[in-house]
């Protein structure tokens, strides 16, 4: 028997760990049930900072890991699925095809930013979506400082006024006076089409998000949206033009395109629409989990969002769930009715809420130390030691806030 995981994610790991989990409590032998982790790298990306500096320190080693709970690791891309035959397609370096086969498959691909197509936006847009593209934009940046320091060099814009957008604009002035010296006065600009800044946080939160953003000088153009860009920087549909060599693009998430290969119903997000247990709606022995799966967190209505905390928590249930079925043992119903959120502000701190109703719990330094244990270890991969990693992956304790 195999189990197939695509993508080395925060779900795909989580799913992958807790696969093993539960192969280790039935007493079953990693030969009597193989778990494979097909990905492009043996690495954890730490995406959710990847608005910080030094972006290409942001990764986690996961060979380790894998090899202590016994997860073959196979690298490649996955360029097909078929559902029908039970195979998956995987290209190989130098171009090589492998098959594998598979009893049960998880899909855990994550999410890309949408890129819409605006004039100008694929030329002269910069993004913190994937490492390659957080590491392209660092290095812009350092580049800068040896440009005249006009036409724009030391205005930053950030399309977006969402989580993403705040933390990369909230960051922009410390990291840009790092490089051009601690006397500069760099501009920032967070450009979204919504009437309030943070349109997702509430009322609650968000005069904490517009003081901080006083505080640190950050500009907002709210009810407008990016038109086009330019060599001289971008232009607005309110008919403003920004002088600027730095734009960001921060809004709009959807699933990576390989769920669009598994015949089922998705939604607006491209995500596959799954039911409690994670398996994906009318396919035979496919699960989704993470960013790739729109599932109900609670009995109440809230579903999980593309986010961290809640693709942890689904890939030890989708993995879980993915393991009972082919052991012959019950599978647990994916729940998360608990719902934090730790908005970083830079300079001027963070905000940590719980609920979905938002309530602000804490605010400023003390929220920012919450942020710094949450981005430094909470969400890095386990030790690479058997019983601990195993233990980790407890489905109804991952992700608890």
């Amino acid at each position: 028997m195999r189990i197939v995981i695509i993508g080395a994610g925060f779900a795909g790991m989580y799913a992958a760990l807790s696969a093993a989990r539960l192969r280790d409590i039935q007493g079953v032998s990693p030969e009597e049930l193989e778990i494979a982790l097909v990905a492009p790298e043996p690495t954890l990306v730490v995406r959710p900072r990847l608005y910080e500096a030094k972006p290409e320190t942001l990764t986690a080693p996961l060979q380790d890991v894998l090899k202590a709970i016994d997860v073959v690791y196979v690298q490649g891309s996955t360029e097909t699925v078929d559902t029908t035959a039970r195979t998956v397609e995987i290209a190989r370096i130098k171009g090589a095809k492998k098959h594998l086969s598979y009893d049960r498959l998880v899909v855990a691909t994550g999410s890309r930013l949408f890129r819409p197509n605006i004039p100008g936006l694929a030329e002269h847009g910069f993004s913190v979506d994937q490492l390659d593209d957080a590491i392209a934009l660092d290095r812009h940046l350092h580049g800068l400082a040896g440009r005249p320091a006009r036409n724009g060099r030391d205005t930053v814009v950030v399309a977006g006024g969402g989580f993403t957008g705040i933390e990369t604009a909230t960051e922009m002035p410390a990291r840009l006076r790092a490089i051009f010296g601690k006397d500069a006065r760099p501009r920032i600009v967070i450009v979204d089409r919504n009437s309030a800044i943070a349109p997702d946080m509430g009322a609650g939160p968000r005069p904490v998000i517009e003081d901080a953003l006083r505080t640190l000088g950050v500009e907002t153009r709210l009810g407008a949206s990016v038109a086009s860009l330019d060599d001289s920087g971008v232009t607005l549909t309110s008919g403003e033009h920004i002088e600027s060599e730095t734009v960001i693009w921060a809004a709009g998430m959807r699933a990576a395109p390989l769920t669009a290969q598994i015949p089922a119903e998705r939604d607006n997000f491209g995500r596959l629409l799954v039911d409690r247990d994670l398996r994906v709606l009318n396919v035979a022995g496919v699960f989704a989990t993470g960013d790739a799966a729109r599932a109900a967190s609670d009995n109440i209505g809230n579903y999980a969002l593309m986010s961290c905390q809640h693709a942890t928590r689904m890939g030890a249930f989708a993995g879980n769930n993915a393991a009972a079925e082919l052991l012959g043992v019950p599978t647990k119903p994916y729940h998360q009715e608990a719902y934090a959120t730790c908005l970083d502000l830079g300079e001027a701190g963070a905000i940590f809420t719980r609920g979905w109703d938002r309530t602000l719990e804490l605010v400023g330094t003390e929220a920012k130390k919450t942020k710094q244990q949450i981005n430094t270890v909470w969400i890095y991969p386990p030790p690479a030691e058997r019983a601990a990693a195993l233990a980790a992956a407890d489905p109804e304790r991952v992700g608890e806030v």
